[in-house]
């Protein structure tokens, strides 16, 4: 899209800059990062909305506390990456290792920490993946990399899990504890693929601290906003961001009731940073945001805050006496474990991702900095 086609989101939301959320993230979790100085970090997955976060961040603090780290990526597509950030890939304390989760060929000597965030994508969810090789990828790819962590002398190791574990979240709980035992329905695999393959992802690291040793921490990850997410496929926060600064109507897909929250990202990656440095080891964390806002009412909430004037269509009207889907987690524990709380509220988040959308579509590439 070329700049004469940009809307008034663009003028209030062009003010964004990645080096103001790296330096927040770095302002946060500073006293950290001495524990990686001169060691080798692995991390899978690092292609992704997760994984670019991680990368960005990693490098600007390598390189402004003078780290003299190293991380390595297990990547099924490197080109993408070379593609879309190519300041990342030619980084060289940033190095590309070709394979599948599933079965990999292990890189040779040793890797102090872990970042397991490797799933399958989101397009190929968008685009209803294989329920089994969506399961197997998840759950096998865990354990393979889980394997290498034994051989490769990996002292700390973090999991990136999924809310969706829990199943459904009952009508009478506003927020969902990491104590909650409800689980997907197996009898419907499309739906319960990433769950299960969650579940038994979270065994695997669970049996894997018990018999070797390995301390491993895991994050149950909710919704999430923020730069590098994918603004064309199943995320609704994103379609609504892309529709107000295109200047077309935002479309609800339903009834508008459902309840959702969402984590800007450099609040996940501050997050997901102090828990593998802290987090206590066999513990699962919930990463989210406790702020709930209704499908609906976040349409309208992207609209103002982009200062568009679209008009939102919600598709169809609510059903009478019906208790609305819920999706929302409770953070008591990192909180009280770990002193993490949300720092960008979710009007702001959406302000920062638009900006970021709207000199992308000017420019037709990512940004580097």
């Amino acid at each position: 899209m070329g700049s004469a086609n940009l809307t008034p989101a663009c003028a209030v939301a062009m003010n964004w800059s990645i080096t103001e959320d790296l330096n927040h993230v770095l302002d946060h979790t500073e006293p950290l990062w001495p524990e990686l100085r001169g060691e080798r970090l692995f991390i899978t997955g690092g292609t992704g909305f997760f994984g670019r976060w991680l990368l960005e961040s990693f490098a600007w603090a390598n390189r402004r506390l003078n780290l003299d780290a190293e991380v390595l990526v297990l990547t099924r597509d490197a080109a993408a990456i070379r593609r879309n950030a190519p300041h990342l890939a030619g980084n060289p304390a940033i190095r590309f290792w070709a394979g599948d989760v599933r079965d990999f060929k292990f890189p040779e000597g040793d890797f102090s920490h872990i970042i397991h965030a490797a799933t399958t994508s989101a397009v190929a969810t968008f685009n209803n993946e294989d329920p089994l090789a969506k399961f197997e990828t998840v759950a096998l790819g865990t354990r393979r990399t889980l394997e290498f962590a034994r051989q490769c002398g990996t002292r700390k190791f973090l999991m990136t899990s999924s809310g969706s574990v829990y199943g459904a979240q009952p009508g009478d709980a506003r927020l969902l504890p990491e104590e909650h035992s409800g689980a997907p329905d197996p009898a419907n695999p499309e739906a319960a693929a990433l769950g299960e393959g969650k579940r038994a992802a979270e065994f695997y690291c669970a049996a894997y601290a018990k018999k070797f040793g390995i301390e491993t921490k895991i994050a149950r990850c909710f919704s999430f906003v923020g730069p590098y997410l994918q603004m064309d496929i199943h995320y609704a926060i994103g379609n609504f961001i892309r529709n107000a600064v295109r200047g077309v109507p935002i479309r609800v897909n339903g009834d508008g009731t459902p309840l959702r929250s969402y984590l800007y990202a450099s609040d996940l990656i501050i997050w997901l940073w102090t828990l593998l440095f802290r987090g206590r080891s066999g513990c699962v964390y919930n990463v989210g945001s406790e702020e709930e806002i209704s499908i609906g009412q976040l349409a309208h909430l992207v609209a103002q805050c982009t200062g568009s004037r679209v008009e939102v269509q919600i598709a169809t009207k609510p059903a009478q006496d019906q208790q609305p889907d819920r999706y929302v987690p409770d953070t008591r524990r990192i909180r009280a474990d770990l002193d993490l709380r949300q720092t960008v509220a979710l009007r702001e988040a959406i302000q920062k991702t638009a900006g970021w959308y709207c000199r992308t579509s000017q420019d037709g590439s990512q940004i580097s900095h």
